[in-house]
């Protein structure tokens, strides 16, 4: 996973790194440790933040399979919850390019 390995650089300009799934919470403690993810594993129960957050993969309507589903991407939320930066693409084959993300990250906190 990309982002396990980018994380030490999003920690080197003051980042916390988490994940977020909709996955039951066995499927989540499985995956995090036979993964070795060096970081959190939120839930979003009900997919509140997918909502939230304006990230639902719209291929998916309501009563399929994977209803509910984001796009795969990155959000950079603020201590106070604002969101500075939203990455997501469309679709859930392809993810965010992590050099730009990086560097719009390190824009939008001031880091150099």
């Amino acid at each position: 996973m990309k982002l396990n390995q980018l994380k030490s650089e999003f920690e080197a300009i003051g980042i916390n790194v988490a994940g977020m799934t909709y996955d039951d919470p066995k499927f989540i403690t499985d995956f995090t440790q036979s993964s070795e993810i060096g970081f959190p594993l939120l839930r979003d129960v009900e997919r509140a933040h997918v909502e939230a957050w304006g990230i639902r993969n719209e291929e998916y309507g309501e009563g399929t399979f994977a209803f509910g589903i984001p796009h795969p991407g990155v959000v950079l939320v603020s201590p106070e919850g604002e969101i500075l930066a939203k990455f997501a693409n469309p679709g859930y084959r392809s993810r965010p390019d992590w050099d730009s993300v990086l560097d719009e990250v390190r824009s939008a906190v001031g880091a150099n």
